[in-house]
């Protein structure tokens, strides 16, 4: 998952990396919820409560912004 584009001069990978990681909390959070019924986030921070809330957005935001930078995703099918 490397990005090439630039963000203030600088690398995105910074930024791809940190959408990885909320993607991977945000996983980790699901799969608790499908097998045991708990929702660590809501757990931690309050059920309904803004800083969860903020957590669900930005780990929906690193999801639209990994599929729409993931590389596979550019190539044709044939390439892959």
């Amino acid at each position: 998952m490397v990005s090439t584009f630039l963000v203030r001069g600088k690398s995105a990978l910074t930024v791809t990396w940190i959408a990885f990681w909320l993607l991977v909390v945000g996983g980790l959070n699901w799969a608790l919820v499908g097998l045991f019924g708990v929702d660590l986030v809501a757990t931690i921070f309050g059920p309904g409560s803004i800083a969860s809330r903020v957590i669900y957005v930005l780990v929906g935001l690193s999801a639209v912004y990994c599929a729409g930078h993931h590389a596979a995703l550019r190539k044709p099918a044939s390439t892959i």
